[in-house]
C-alpha cells in the first residue's frame, strides 16, 4: 500500500463490519496500554466470528479487559510478554510468546510469519492543517502504517495531540470512526521502603547532564523520583510516565546538554495517567519516535552519559539476568532492556543499571542459577542494584563478580548462595 492512497472513509461505529477487513489467517494488532483503541478492539472481539475463520491478534502490554481467554474459540493470541492483563491469557494457556527485542519489531512485524495484516490505531483528531496525530504511541506502530493491508483508525477527541516524525492524513487510513472516550491510564503503583532504598543507591550513579531511559513499574519510577536535586537531565526512553512530568515541571529535565535531540525529550510511547497525557498535548518539547529510532544502538551510543534503568526478576552471581519467567510462568518480556544496555555501554560516560529487590516471598532474587531464561547474558554485564547496595560488574572476572553480587544479596542467603555456586563450579571442574 502506497503512503496516502487509502480510502480514508468515515463510518459510524455501529456500521463497522470487521468481516469486510479481517480475513481468516490474518494477524491484527493495535497500540498497547493507553494507546489501545478500545472502541475498535471491543467491537472486533464482539465480531470475532465474522471473518469466518481463525485469525491472530498480536498484543503489546495491556491495561484493558478487552481480551478474554474465552475468545480463543476464534482468536489466537500472541504477545511479546505477559505483563498487565495479558497474564489472564497466559494463565489460561492461550497466549503464545514472541521472544523479540524491541529493536527487531520493525522487521518482525512488517514481514515474515508475524507480518501484521490489519492495524487498528487510536489517533488524535486532525489539526487545522488536516494532520492527525498518533497520540499516545508511535513506537512499533509507525512502520505498520505503510506495510499493513488495512489501517482502521479510532479518531478519539479525548486523545492528546502529540508531536512526532510521522503525522497522518485521511489518506493513510482505510476507515475512520470518531469517538470521545478517555484513554486508558496506568494502574496505580506505590513504592515501599525497599524500593526507596534501591532508588537511593541507583540515583547515586546518575550525574548532572545525563540522559536517562527507564522501564516500567514502581521501582523505575521511584528511581526517577530521586533525581530532583540533579541538573539539566535529558530523556530518551521507550516510554515516559508521570514521574518524568514531575522532573520537567521541577526544572530538572531540560535536555539542554543532550548530545542528540537537544532541548527535546524523546520517547516511543506514554505509559502513565492523564497527567502525562495532558503535559504532552501540543507540547513540541516532547517528541515521539518509532522503535527503529528510540532503540537503535547507534542512536543510543551517540548520547553522552546515557543511563539505562531497567529491572529484572532475578540475577545470578555472574551477572546473567532473567526478566521473563518466574515460578515456571512467563510474566515478563525480552523487551528493550538489552537494546538500551548495549547502547549505554557504547555511550561516553554511559551506564546500564539493573535494579531489583534482593528477595521476594522469602526467597532470594540474587541466585546461584537462574530459574528462567537468560534475557541478558553476562557478557553484557551491568551495574546491579538492590536495597543492599551496588555491584558494578563491568570489566570483572567471574570470581570478582560473585564477590560483588554476594554483597548485595539478602544477608541471610549469602552463605548458601556461595556454597551453591562453588558446588556447581567444582562439579564442572571435575
Amino acid at each position: 500500500m502506497t503512503h496516502g492512497t487509502r480510502a480514508g472513509r468515515s463510518v459510524d461505529v455501529a456500521q463497522l463490519d470487521f468481516a469486510q477487513y479481517v480475513r481468516p489467517g490474518d494477524t491484527v494488532t493495535w497500540g498497547q496500554c493507553g494507546a489501545e483503541p478500545c472502541t475498535l478492539t471491543e467491537l472486533l472481539m464482539a465480531q470475532r466470528r465474522a471473518p469466518g475463520g481463525r485469525f491472530r491478534v498480536f498484543v503489546g502490554s495491556s491495561w484493558s479487559g478487552t481480551l478474554d481467554p474465552a475468545f480463543a474459540d476464534c482468536v489466537d493470541f500472541v504477545a511479546y510478554g505477559a505483563s498487565g492483563t495479558n497474564r489472564r491469557l497466559e494463565r489460561a494457556g492461550v497466549l503464545d510468546i514472541l521472544p523479540c527485542h524491541y529493536s527487531q519489531f520493525r522487521s518482525v512485524l512488517t514481514g515474515g510469519p508475524n507480518r501484521i495484516d490489519v492495524l487498528l490505531l487510536q489517533v488524535a483528531p486532525a489539526d487545522e492543517t488536516g494532520h492527525y496525530s498518533l497520540s499516545i504511541a508511535h513506537e512499533y506502530l509507525v512502520p505498520l502504517i505503510d506495510s499493513a493491508r488495512v489501517v482502521i483508525a479510532e479518531v478519539n477527541a479525548a486523545a492528546p495531540w502529540t508531536y512526532g516524525k510521522r503525522t497522518l492524513r485521511a489518506g493513510d487510513f482505510d476507515v475512520l470512526v470518531h469517538t470521545d472516550r478517555a484513554p486508558l491510564e496506568a494502574p496505580a503503583t506505590q513504592a515501599g521502603e525497599i524500593e526507596r532504598r534501591i532508588a537511593q543507591h541507583a540515583s547515586s550513579l546518575i550525574e548532572d547532564g545525563s540522559t536517562i531511559q527507564f522501564g516500567l513499574g514502581a521501582l523505575p519510577e521511584a528511581i526517577v523520583g530521586q533525581l530532583r536535586d540533579r541538573r539539566e537531565l535529558g530523556v530518551h526512553s521507550g516510554t515516559i510516565g508521570d514521574a518524568v512530568v514531575d522532573l520537567i515541571e521541577a526544572g530538572v529535565v531540560t535536555n539542554a546538554r543532550k548530545s542528540r535531540d537537544r532541548g527535546v525529550s524523546v520517547a516511543g510511547t506514554m505509559m502513565g495517567t492523564r497527567k502525562v497525557y495532558a503535559h504532552a498535548h501540543r507540547n513540541a518539547q516532547i517528541q515521539f519516535r518509532s522503535t527503529a529510532y528510540t532503540h537503535d544502538i547507534d542512536v543510543l551510543g551517540s548520547l553522552d552519559r546515557f543511563v539505562a534503568i531497567n529491572s529484572a526478576l532475578e540475577v545470578d552471581l555472574t551477572g546473567q539476568v532473567n526478566a521473563e519467567a518466574a515460578g515456571g510462568r512467563y510474566v515478563g518480556a525480552v523487551g528493550g532492556a538489552l537494546d538500551f544496555m548495549r547502547g549505554a555501554s557504547r555511550s561516553r560516560g554511559g551506564v546500564a543499571i539493573v535494579a531489583l529487590a534482593s528477595s521476594a516471598r522469602h526467597s532470594s532474587r540474587i541466585v546461584a542459577h537462574l530459574s528462567g531464561p537468560v534475557s541478558t547474558p553476562r557478557s553484557d554485564a551491568a551495574v546491579i542494584v538492590t536495597e543492599h547496595g551496588v555491584a558494578d560488574l563491568r570489566g570483572l572476572t567471574l570470581a570478582q563478580r560473585v564477590e560483588r553480587m554476594l554483597a548485595i544479596a539478602p544477608p541471610e542467603c549469602r552463605e548458601a548462595l556461595a556454597q551453591s555456586h562453588h558446588a556447581s563450579r567444582d562439579a564442572v571442574t571435575v
